[in-house]
């Protein structure tokens, strides 16, 4: 019988230890139990370490890096990973139970598949996220809803054919890394299936680092640099 396939899951945490149990306890939760989960703790000068520590027992991982930003974190953590398929969680959001393994289902269902999306959705903190009312469903810089880190499922060889996340920018990584994603042509589909809710408070990154806003410009301008290079229009920088 073919073993079920490894799902190496990234969670990065920056000072979130008010939330990253409920993160890390939400992927233990899932239905697919072959899972492989590293917490890269990117400098944290809270308690964030001992919160990922003290789920060592349930065979969590846990690395420290110097405060770099999101995208290194997770970076780090694909350098750790040995899975077959690769899913990203930030450390204040969680998933339902169901996540990984509708997931699977679609990828068995289409194997030309390599990446898989679903629906995110804003949940403001409080009782709105405690009870999961729906508060509005989320968008990211003019993509579509759910298409954010923590609804991807993607397989692994995809994943580094597009490469790792830029390191330098405070905000936007992800945006350019899809924008990547998009120019390789890697096959994608996007779900009607709820995968993440999606905490709101104002330690969230995008609100912390609102004088890097101008990173999303340069997003932008990498991605048209690509394509006018492939065109010829210009050299590649």
């Amino acid at each position: 019988m073919k073993e079920s396939p490894l799902v190496s899951v990234i969670i990065p945490v920056y000072n979130n230890d008010r939330y990253l149990g409920e993160a890390i306890q939400s992927v233990l939760n899932q239905t697919y139990e072959r899972l492989e989960v590293i917490v890269v703790d990117d400098g944290s000068t809270d308690q964030s370490g001992e919160v990922a520590r003290s789920f060592a027992d349930k065979g969590v991982m846990y690395c420290h890096q110097v405060h770099s930003g999101a995208g290194p974190a997770r970076n780090k953590g694909v350098e750790l990973v040995q899975g077959d398929f690769l899913a990203f969680l930030d450390a204040d959001d969680r998933w339902p139970p169901q996540k990984i393994a509708r997931q699977l289902q679609a990828f068995d269902s289409n194997p030309a598949l390599e990446m898989i999306f679903g629906q995110a959705l804003q949940l403001k903190n409080g009782p709105e996220w405690e009870s999961g009312v729906k508060d509005e469903k989320l968008h990211v810089a003019g993509m579509a809803p759910g298409m954010v880190p923590g609804t991807m499922l993607i397989k692994r060889a995809a994943f580094f054919r597009v490469g790792k996340f830029q390191g330098d920018w405070k905000v936007g990584e992800f945006i350019d890394w899809y924008a990547r994603a998009v120019d390789l042509q890697i096959q994608s589909l996007v779900l009607s299936d709820l995968f993440l809710w999606r905490r709101i408070h104002d330690s969230n990154q995008g609100i912390r680092e609102r004088q890097s806003i101008s990173d999303y410009a340069r997003v932008l301008k990498a991605s048209l640099d690509r394509r006018r290079a492939e065109a010829g229009n210009v050299p590649k920088n």
